[in-house]
């Protein structure tokens, strides 16, 4: 009853968003849209003409239910402290917790705005809490006018405690509630996705992309020491092309690097707080959506030092579209004295139809090969199937098959002979 509550409280709030916005509508400049519009795109575009004319405020949100139909197994052979074996928690065909968010994009300046995102409620905390924001500087109208109008036309300055841009699968992932821009219901199975205090500095020109940027290597902040240190320093940069070369044909690729020298814990692949949405797949009995909220998710556990590259293609011909990771990732825990190495391989293929390209169908294939920290080497891979219609350029209803097994794990493990499968349902509304 009570999540019913909160279900119903975060969708009557929406509404009443929604009906704010029809309102009073603002355009912010150098700004992704959060509905179909902001689709294949990545990095926020640079608007050539200005049209700051005053502070204004752009309230919006998103809001996302599943129905889960999926089941799991194992081998059997995990057994706990007094010999007896773990069994899998029990789970039926039903729907998750509705999960919703809260976005507040304010043009400040010319060519100066501000992002926050609240998550209202998610898996791992029910609760509303803040994900992080920025400041972002696309002009220096503000400070003077003209003020190197020719360098800031192409560049653009973020500083905050934001989601971080390694990578392109960030862009096309999942975020909590903002699920508008994935074709497919869950994330890469190695979820590379983290939000750091930091800046970033980007020049784009002529299609070609590049940035730096510096964070503080942490997720959760506090000025605690351990052994001398309150945290450490991440170094990340990207490269790349992104060009319309026809009306029907667009290419891109980058490069990115994300690298640590020393952080008391690196969470690249586990900060993920909204967690994913395969509930309980492959937990034990006894599990809770907001305390195992990681399901069918790897984290390599580098989470004193890592080193990682990835590597992303997309090619979009009319309606066809493909887009590829290649991740290599080397690093270890404070634990450990020598690095381990993780690869992760996906791709997809999607093709759009209809009117605006409103419908879709798709598949990925998700592959992970690690070296665990005890020496094993261990595989997971991972089949989905998706089709999808926007309803509007605001509502998208999606649908998946998942399979995903996963391989080589000890005797003794729960994910030995890991594996789950079935169907999802999705319903999404982005404004």
């Amino acid at each position: 009853m009570r999540q019913f509550l909160r279900t119903f409280f975060v969708a009557a709030f929406l509404l009443a968003g929604v009906s704010m916005l029809a309102q009073n509508r603002r355009h912010i400049d150098n700004y992704r849209y959060p509905d179909q519009r902001g689709v294949n795109v990545f990095e926020d575009p640079k608007d050539s003409i200005a049209t700051f004319d005053g502070v204004k405020v752009r309230v919006g949100g998103s809001f996302a239910l599943q129905f889960q139909a999926l089941d799991h197994s194992y081998a059997g052979n995990a057994l706990d402290t007094d010999g007896n074996v773990i069994n899998l928690q029990q789970i039926g065909y039903n729907f998750n917790l509705a999960t919703a968010n809260l976005d507040l994009d304010v043009a400040l300046a010319p060519g100066v705005r501000m992002h926050l995102r609240t998550y209202l409620s998610s898996r791992h905390h029910p609760e509303p809490y803040v994900k992080g924001g920025y400041f972002q500087i696309d002009g220096l109208d503000f400070i003077s006018e003209g003020l190197l109008d020719n360098l800031m036309k192409y560049a653009t300055i973020r500083i905050g405690h934001m989601e971080n841009n390694y990578g392109d699968a960030h862009f096309r992932r999942t975020d909590n509630a903002q699920a508008i821009y994935n074709p497919f219901v869950g994330n890469l199975i190695m979820d590379s996705f983290t939000t750091e205090i930091g800046a970033e500095v980007y020049y784009q020109r002529n299609g070609f992309i590049g940035m730096v940027g510096f964070t503080n290597g942490k997720l959760n902040q506090d000025v605690k020491s351990s052994n001398g240190k309150t945290g450490g320093a991440a170094f990340i940069a990207k490269l790349g092309y992104d060009k319309q070369i026809s009306d029907d044909l667009r290419l891109r690729l980058t490069g990115s690097l994300y690298n640590t020298g020393y952080t008391a814990r690196n969470v690249l692949y586990s900060a993920d707080r909204a967690g994913s949405r395969y509930y309980f797949v492959l937990e034990q009995e006894g599990a809770s959506a907001s305390g195992n909220f990681r399901s069918g998710r790897f984290d390599p556990g580098f989470s004193n030092k890592i080193t990682a590259v990835m590597i992303n293609p997309f090619v979009k011909y009319r309606g066809l579209e493909f887009f590829g990771t290649i991740e290599m990732t080397s690093g270890r825990s404070l634990a450990e004295s020598d690095r381990r190495n993780t690869n992760q391989y996906a791709g997809e293929l999607i093709y759009r139809f209809g009117h605006n390209e409103n419908f879709y169908v798709g598949g990925r294939y998700n592959m992970v090969d690690a070296e665990l920290a005890g020496g094993d080497d261990v595989t997971i891979d991972r089949y989905q199937f998706s089709a999808g219609w926007f309803m509007t350029k605001n509502i998208l209803v999606k649908a998946e098959y998942v399979n995903q097994q996963h391989h080589d794990y000890a005797t003794g493990n729960i994910l030995e002979g890991g594996k789950f499968h079935g169907g999802m349902l999705e319903a999404v509304i982005s404004f």
